[in-house]
């Protein structure tokens, strides 16, 4: 007994600090600050697209530096290639910031928000941005790099115009500005109603502005972009009383009623009208903090004013810093790494970091939001999104958040099926945003969301209407050739454009659809759909060997250059790269086109050759930056082919390209990103990439084996348990895998299943500088 008794004590004092071991391992975690390794920055030259100023994450709230104002056309009317530049509002180069605004995209390759430019100044009152209509400066500042600094939900820049500091944090809802003023009786923050990004004369539709008090305004403004009717309401409160304040009218008057009664333009309560640009003046001391919570709602301003209420009931700056970074921790903590350069780490983090900015909350705190249909609508069980860049994010980003945001993805897909639900077209979104469908780019990849999460037994979200909305969605005959691809089993070229591209990608949407009804038993559904996901078969020409646009008549088209990416069918890509996505049966594909090694060649061609400048020079998104031969990597239609090498038995030739991939295309400096981030894509390849596997057909529990780049990382599971992934033997030089083995058991093929994943445990990577 007594023997029984020491063993027993023995046993309890081991699980004893096998629990204090796990506490202090989850303690360990949440005391690491993973913040230190993001570069909000990274991106911000070029094509990136990324904005550098705070935001929380998947934040309503995009608080960042503006640097320049161009229009969206020019004098002629034409469209200004410069505007593309500033899809983000900030391009690194610039010297000047014209002030900062709440809303910003992440990445985009079109573009719209820059909602509410503030600015602060001293001196003279100057109300034009750049330049004034006697030639004289305008209330822009300069800066300096130097003094300049951003991490997640903190931006920070010296003004050297005006000699005051700048400091900027948020929460999901409310921007709080911090400005640091010299001694001055001419101080002014400026509220630049006009300005937007992507901006043109006609763009804004209405501005109102209600001065309540001598600190307090609230307003709205309606646009006409890239969303058609998008309305922002705001409430601000600022911390000092303002001693006056007014605006400029910038459009002419042909009614104003019996307003005429009153100067509006100084210390009157109501501004109105299309372009406006209000000012509040201060008198300030030596180092005056003056700061503002400025709170957004797509629903009212009492709305924002509750959200601002709520959230930042309080005026300490850094305060609301700590909690929304404590928050940015929490994310990044998901997925912890040990690299072989810290440098990765930046490149690893801020990619997590940018997964994390889209989609964006768009609810108020009490759950009312803007529906499609432009009436208020309550959240029930699920918090509403928007910024739905599906024809980007569906291939990377949501499957990465079925892993490390599933609850998050869960709500993303209720928010779909209410878009669906409010749509006149009753169909699922395309590309989306601010209670707007744009229409933007093709295909209808909701279905491939939606897809994904139930292939991965991911949220609780209705699945029988989730399929109903998909084959509503797949059925409107007038959306974008779709009819057309009904009736001919293709997409005709001479009926719409960028024919074979359709194709391709509603073949993929059908058979997703195909697997949604078959998880829930639909069988004449699935049998419809599989049937229309073998449509890509027919744009294939067997006598050239690539998918080639085809006429309503049956033939192929004449006139056909599988280079050019302009005209030929294909939309941002050419039939080398973008005729190669048929990823619900590659293995069918790959036979079409020649068999193993035939692939292969060609595979090892369009890494390798040259493409002319005149085959790109057509497209803004395609630039030399994110090219290796004919593969684009700065543009999301060829993520998927560098593992398709896995699929011709040179498994080998997928982990080099990867390998090189990641080293190339991506880095911890301001051109990190060889192409628009796209709302998060860019970056959840390379995540995926790290890490060793990619999902190359979403709608499959399956992922394909890559070579990962770091040498051990744990990802902390939404289930309450890790997987552990290590690289033994890894090296800048090692970059093949021998063997790949889960939880001690080696893995045949070239395959990982989700379940592996969410079992929690271990996978090991074995890896070599030869490939046996």
């Amino acid at each position: 007994m007594r023997n029984l008794f020491m063993v027993l004590c023995c046993l309890t004092l081991l699980n004893s600090c096998n629990d204090v071991q796990e506490n202090l391992t989850t303690s360990e975690k949440s005391k690491k600050d993973y913040t230190q390794f993001v570069n909000p920055f990274i991106g911000t030259s070029k094509m990136g697209h990324v904005f550098p100023g705070a935001t929380a994450p998947f934040g309503m709230v995009q608080l960042s530096p503006q640097t320049n104002f161009e229009m969206m056309f020019k004098e002629d009317g034409s469209y200004n290639p410069d505007t593309y530049e500033y899809c983000a509002g900030y391009q690194y180069r610039d010297s000047t910031i014209i002030g900062f605004a709440h809303t910003n995209f992440s990445g985009t390759g079109h573009s719209d928000l820059g909602d509410f430019l503030v600015m602060p100044t001293v001196g003279n009152l100057v109300l034009d941005p750049l330049e004034t209509s006697d030639g004289s400066k305008g209330f822009y500042s300069t800066f300096s790099h130097d003094y300049e600094e951003a991490s997640p939900g903190f931006y920070k820049v010296d003004l050297d115009s005006y000699n005051i500091k700048a400091e900027l944090t948020a929460s999901d809802r409310v921007g709080f500005h911090q400005y640091t003023f010299p001694k001055s009786d001419e101080a002014h923050i400026i509220l630049d109603l006009v300005y937007n990004v992507y901006h043109h004369n006609n763009k804004n539709v209405w501005t109102f502005l209600r001065v309540e008090n001598d600190s307090t305004i609230t307003g709205y403004r309606q646009t006409k972009g890239w969303a058609r009717d998008k309305k922002v309401f705001f409430a601000a409160k600022f911390s000092k009383a303002f001693k006056s304040y007014g605006y400029k009218k910038y459009d002419k008057e042909t009614y104003n009623g019996f307003y005429r009664r009153f100067n509006e333009t100084e210390n009157f309560p109501e501004m109105a009208g299309k372009d406006l640009r209000a000012f509040f003046n201060f008198d300030t001391e030596q180092g005056e903090k003056i700061k503002i919570k400025f709170a957004l709602s797509n629903v009212s301003s009492a709305g924002a004013m509750k959200n601002l209420e709520t959230e930042i009931p309080h005026w300490d700056f850094n305060k609301t810093y700590k909690e929304t970074s404590d928050k940015w921790n929490t994310e990044l903590s998901k997925i912890a790494i040990e690299t072989l350069k810290e440098a990765q780490k930046t490149t690893f983090y801020t990619a997590m970091y940018h997964t994390n900015l889209s989609p964006t909350i768009y609810e108020d705190v009490d759950g009312q939001y803007r529906g499609l249909d432009q009436n208020i609508h309550t959240s029930e069980g699920f918090t509403n999104y928007t910024t739905f860049s599906l024809w980007d994010t569906y291939r990377a980003l949501h499957p990465l958040f079925n892993i490390t945001q599933p609850k998050r993805n869960n709500d993303m897909i209720k928010s779909m099926l209410a878009h669906h639900d409010q749509s006149v077209h009753d169909m699922l979104p395309i590309w989306s945003h601010y209670a707007n469908e744009n229409w933007c780019m093709i295909g209808y990849h909701a279905t491939s969301v939606i897809a994904d999460a139930m292939a991965k037994n991911v949220g609780d979200f209705d699945k029988e209407r989730a399929l109903e909305a998909s084959v509503n969605t797949a059925s409107v005959s007038y959306f974008d050739g779709l009819g057309d691809y009904i009736k001919f089993k293709y997409v005709p070229d001479d009926k719409s454009h960028s024919s074979v591209s359709k194709t391709l990608e509603y073949a993929y949407n059908d058979w997703c659809i195909a697997q949604i009804a078959k998880q829930i038993g639909d069988q004449s559904t699935a049998e419809n759909f599989m049937e229309r996901s073998e449509y890509y078969n027919n744009v294939f020409d067997p006598s050239i060997g690539f998918m080639r646009p085809k006429l309503s008549d049956g033939t192929f088209r004449k006139n056909f250059d599988p280079m050019d990416t302009h005209g030929q069918g294909f939309i941002e890509g050419n039939a080398w790269n973008y005729g190669l996505y048929v990823p619900q049966n590659i293995e069918k594909m790959v036979n079409m086109m020649g068999g193993n090694e035939r692939f292969t060649q060609q595979l090892d061609s369009l890494f390798t050759m040259d493409i002319e400048e005149k085959y790109i020079e057509n497209h803004e998104d395609i630039t030399r930056d994110g090219i290796i031969g004919n593969y684009v990597h700065g543009n999301e239609p060829g993520h998927h082919i560098p593992y398709l090498y896995n699929w011709t038995g040179h498994p080998e030739k997928t982990q080099a390209r990867v390998r090189m991939i990641m080293d190339t295309m991506y880095g911890p400096t301001v051109d990190g990103l060889c192409g628009n981030d796209d709302a998060g894509q860019m970056s959840a390849w390379y995540i995926f990439s790290s890490l060793g596997f990619y999902p190359v057909t979403p709608g499959s529990a399956d992922y394909a084996l890559g070579s990962p780049l770091i040498k051990a990382a744990t990802i902390y599971l939404d289930n309450g348990k890790t997987i552990t992934i290590k690289a033994n033997n890894q090296s800048k030089d090692n970059v093949y895998v021998r063997s790949v083995s889960v939880n001690g058991k080696v893995l045949e093929g070239t395959v990982l299943s989700h379940q592996d994943i969410m079992n929690g445990g271990e996978i090991i990577f074995e890896m070599s500088h030869t490939y046996q």
